[in-house]
């Protein structure tokens, strides 16, 4: 009597072990580390003319599987698209001691395993373009089968692999992401910068304002932070002689999850010695203009509703006057009731510490929500930009950028303080925040100051993150990400296949089980 599979996800996996089972007794590595590729499938699309009646090697997933008596069709797919491969039972060789399967053993196949097949380039009578398959290998045996389709946005990000295998198109947004970092590494270079590495292990994380991740380095006994910016240590390099520089790679903040906000980003950031935020500015407008042009072949873009061309002039905004237009508060002069009357006024109730630079930094966030852009606010407070030059002919105010796109802030830049002594007054400001409980405030960095009494020359300094992707796709923060951070989880089917004895083991498994 034959044991009762199921049809459901567990049956068709014990179907497929069976398979794979049946394979191994052939003599047949479901597993070989040896496999061949001559060519890409989309090479062979795109240059039938050359590869027709030519033998390749092709290799792929089995996306499809088409049986008409003695012959199959069935699409592969490798990165650049899909292939017809074109089996019939009289071409296919069998050789099973160097791994080639035969007519009777395609029933071991199933869609989802990987596959080498070396044929000759031909067209069907229907003119699709195919591999009339003479030698057939098995790669890789997949003993669960593929989803047709996975609904849950959730399990879409949980499972990115299956989301990049049913929706192809994916991938080339990420292809896309590739090249957004690539032409903003061109353009830094061709401007003369030099590409840095800097810590991401720190004992004092600074640069922005914003709640570190936590570690502990068990070598030597202390903890560390996982770092919000690079900005300290590029600034380290630029007092040691390096006067262009710039990095691109991932910072880290312990804050929430948004649209537009993720913990874990990629960062490019770049330090300009004898240059002040003007000069910085243009070099920022023409930079995301380079960029724009370079992956998009365009300067016009819609986003969160709102539409802007990098092409146009870049106003200029000034942060009282704006704030003062729209909510009708002096974040100078009203009170702190006042300003934080006016935020409750448009739907924002504020958490934890509340101080004056969160009241102000939340009254901007309000009005920003409608200025499309391309533009730069400009004239923010100094007791809000602690690692910012004050302007000369107004101590109140800084030498500082915001770049305004689509209603949100997507970069930030300035003139750098290179006075030790007045770093170090922002610093102790900063300080004292922190002791009255603001987590988001900048940490002392004593050897930052330190850097600065032996000397560092004018310098301005840039950062602006992933977010600019995103919003030049029209994208939220996940959906621009690989593999975004997520709460750890096990669904059901998982803990009926694996049982007790491996799930009491995973990370986090017993609070999951």
């Amino acid at each position: 009597m034959t044991d009762f599979i199921s049809d459901d996800l567990v049956g068709q996996r014990t179907r497929r072990i069976q398979k794979l089972e049946d394979l191994k007794a052939l003599g047949i590595n479901p597993y070989p580390s040896e496999s061949k590729k001559s060519c890409t499938n989309k090479e062979i699309l795109d240059e039938f003319s050359a590869y027709d009646k030519k033998s390749v090697t092709v290799a792929g997933r089995i996306m499809t599987w088409r049986e008409h008596g003695v012959l199959v069709f069935s699409d592969i797919r490798d990165m650049s698209g899909d292939l017809q491969l074109w089996i019939t039972k009289d071409t296919l060789v069998k050789d099973l001691g160097n791994g080639y399967l035969g007519w009777d053993e395609l029933k071991l196949l199933d869609t989802g395993d990987f596959v080498q097949a070396e044929g000759i380039v031909t067209k069907t009578a229907r003119g699709a373009i195919s591999v009339a398959v003479k030698n057939l290998k098995l790669l890789s045996k997949s003993i669960r089968p593929i989803p047709q389709r996975l609904a849950d946005q959730e399990e879409l990000l949980r499972r990115r692999y299956l989301d990049l295998l049913l929706h192809s198109e994916k991938k080339e947004l990420f292809l896309r992401k590739e090249r957004f970092f690539e032409a903003n590494r061109e353009f830094l270079k061709k401007n003369g910068f030099v590409e840095v590495t800097t810590p991401v292990l720190e004992h004092v994380t600074g640069g922005a304002d914003a709640r570190p991740f936590a570690t502990h380095h068990n070598d030597l006994h202390e903890d560390f932070y996982l770092r919000i910016s690079t900005e300290l240590y590029q600034k380290r390099l630029i007092g040691a002689g390096f006067e262009k520089i710039f990095t691109i790679g991932p910072n880290f903040r312990n804050e929430g999850i948004s649209d537009e906000h993720l913990q874990e980003y990629s960062q490019i950031e770049w330090y300009w010695a004898y240059a002040n935020y003007r000069d910085n500015m243009l070099l920022v407008r023409d930079c995301i203009r380079h960029v724009a042009q370079s992956v998009y072949g365009k300067t016009v873009f819609s986003t969160r509703g709102l539409t802007f061309d990098l092409a146009h002039e870049w106003k200029e905004l000034d942060y009282k006057t704006v704030i003062q237009e729209r909510l009708g508060i002096d974040i100078f002069a009203d009170s702190d009731e006042k300003i934080q009357k006016a935020i409750i006024e448009n739907g924002v109730h504020l958490k934890g510490i509340i101080n004056r630079s969160r009241l102000i930094d939340n009254a901007w966030k309000i009005v920003r929500k409608t200025m499309s852009g391309p533009a730069f606010l400009v004239n923010e407070p100094a007791s809000m930009s602690p690692l910012a030059k004050a302007r000369t002919d107004d101590p109140t105010l800084t030498e500082r950028f915001h770049v305004i796109l689509a209603g949100s802030e997507l970069g930030n830049g300035y003139s750098e303080v290179n006075d030790p002594q007045y770093q170090l007054e922002q610093f102790l400001g900063q300080q004292k925040l922190r002791d009255a409980g603001d987590d988001e405030a900048q940490m002392l960095d004593i050897d930052y100051v330190e850097m600065l009494e032996y000397g560092m020359p004018p310098v301005s300094g840039y950062g602006q993150s992933e977010r600019v992707f995103w919003f030049l796709e029209d994208i939220t923060a996940r959906e621009g990400t690989l593999f975004p951070q997520l709460s750890f989880a096990l669904d059901e089917t998982t803990k009926k296949i694996y049982g007790e004895k491996v799930i009491q083991h995973t990370k986090h498994g017993r609070d999951n089980t």
